[in-house]
């Protein structure tokens, strides 16, 4: 198989934020995941779990989403702020039913922002909140000046107004959003924006429309037509900057996939022939978006993705704790080469979720915390971040799988540059049974490596608190250099991380 790469001509920049996680009210992602309060004996920061804010400063985080998912609209947001003892406790009721205490708010979530170094994205409440709830809420994040809610702010003990990088305007609108039409969500969402104010030019917020699930095209289609029947096509950028996408692997027509480390060659086939049918999505939504919007300036934001399996054995199953396998790495790899591929349409997307919840990138047990192979590809693919897309081709692809509804390619992949001219070639081998030999040929002559890890294990493989490095990144060396070709053993069921410089 050959790996043919076209390095003298970039097609585009990739987004960091393309690499964005997601953090809901859900389960044990926000209380025991990252937030354990300035009591507890677990070591932590003003309340931030101090181990997991570690490991995801590891993966360079670029964005975090928050409070939701179907939470974000049920979410008050006034509820959450003041002293801690005077808050409002609520019934969690997308999930588990559980008391949520409203400990971790506004305050608590900028904070988390500023130890992970990361941007803010922000969830809005349009289901069962108010226009002045939503306008208000952004007035108390962001007003550096005289106001009720910026002086409320004040006295709860933030002087300086946060950066807000971006805001969705509802979520999931068309299921736990409030079973929404597209066009009654369009026209909510047309004067809803409206009053989610800039009150700084100079830091400008990201306004995300809430959009489709899946395959559901009409909704895309409807929201774009709906929003831009104004007397300018060109104001619709003034309010919409971004449209969001949903999608999970192992939910098919609301039926689970079963056990997250149980499962066959069929279902590991199944998984990732799922999987790939990003590619079908991002392009199609995305011809869709051409029509509206031809010069792409409002961005496919892919807020809610990842692997849905069931919870493991004899947890909450409102807690969607599930472990993570090398499945669960493949499908990651996978999504994030078609993301980088894609990167003149994507402009962010948000694993679901970052710490014990779906396809997390942590898992935690007490004072213990584990990496799963996902938080591994992550760290592989982080040089991504903010580099320029290669076109690239690969020659010898077989498609594989035990049935036709289910066949993927043995071999795929995604290759970027960074400014000092390292490439990044990131390769995932699908097959569970055979090894491939890639030949990788640069148009601009010989490819010198400069580093390689490598995450392999068996389909099933994963990390457990007893054994928490059975699937691990490592070094790699399986490779030699003949002539200007560059000669790699790729192993089953694993993920090639290659740098050349």
């Amino acid at each position: 198989m050959k790996l043919y790469i076209q390095d003298k001509t970039p097609l585009g920049t990739i987004q960091p934020e393309i690499y964005g996680h997601f953090s809901e009210h859900l389960g044990r992602c926000i209380y025991e995941g990252l937030f354990v309060g300035e009591d507890s004996s677990i070591p932590n920061e003003k309340g931030m779990r101090a181990d997991v804010v570690e490991a995801l400063r590891q993966i360079r985080i670029p964005v975090l989403r928050w409070p939701g998912g179907c939470f974000a609209d049920e979410y008050h947001w006034k509820d959450g702020i003041g002293p801690k003892e005077k808050r409002k406790k609520m019934i969690n009721t997308h999930w588990g039913g559980v008391v949520e205490d409203n400990s971790f708010g506004t305050h608590e979530f900028f904070e988390l922002c500023r130890q992970l170094g990361c941007k803010a994205y922000v969830n809005g409440n349009v289901g069962s909140g108010t226009v002045q709830e939503m306008s208000e809420w952004v007035e108390y994040m962001t007003l550096d000046g005289v106001s009720p809610m910026a002086d409320l702010r004040r006295e709860n003990g933030r002087g300086q107004p946060w950066r807000l990088d971006y805001f969705g305007v509802g979520n999931e609108n068309w299921g736990c959003g409030g079973n929404m039409t597209p066009e009654y969500y369009a026209q909510l969402y047309r004067r809803y924006q409206t009053y989610v104010r800039c009150y700084d030019p100079k830091a400008p917020i990201y306004k995300i429309c809430c959009g489709a699930s899946a395959f559901d095209y009409e909704w895309t289609e409807t929201v774009l037509r709906e929003c831009f029947r104004s007397p300018s096509p060109a104001y619709l950028h003034g309010y919409m900057d971004g449209l969001s996408l949903h999608y999970y692997c192992g939910v098919e027509k609301g039926e689970h996939k079963g056990s997250a480390t149980d499962f066959d060659q069929a279902r590991w086939f199944d998984t990732l022939s799922s999987a790939l049918k990003m590619e079908e999505l991002v392009t199609r939504h995305g011809q869709i978006m051409d029509r509206y919007d031809p010069e792409k300036k409002i961005g496919m934001i892919v807020d809610e993705w990842g692997c849905w399996h069931d919870v493991e054995p004899d947890t909450n199953p409102g807690f969607l704790y599930q472990q993570n396998t090398m499945r669960d790495a493949l499908t990651a790899g996978i999504t994030l080469n078609i993301f980088n591929r894609h990167c003149d349409r994507v402009k962010m997307a948000c694993i679901a979720q970052v710490v014990n919840v779906l396809q997390a990138m942590v898992l935690t047990e007490g004072d213990k915390m584990i990496k799963t192979p996902s938080w591994y590809v992550f760290h592989m693919y982080r040089h991504h971040q903010g580099a320029r897309l290669l076109d690239s081709r690969l020659e010898g692809v077989e498609m594989i799988g035990l049935a036709e509804d289910q066949m993927v390619p043995n071999v795929q992949q995604s290759v970027s540059v960074d400014d000092s001219g390292v490439i990044t070639v990131t390769v995932n081998n699908l097959s569970v049974t055979d090894d491939q030999i890639l030949e990788i040929r640069l148009e601009s002559g010989e490819a010198k490596p400069v580093e390689a890890t490598l995450l392999h294990g068996g389909m099933t493989a994963h990390n457990t608190f007893d054994a928490p490095e059975t699937v691990k990144e490592a070094p790699f060396h399986d490779f030699s250099q003949e002539g200007d070709v560059l000669r790699v053993r790729l192993p089953k069921c694993s993920v090639l991380l290659l740098r050349m410089g």
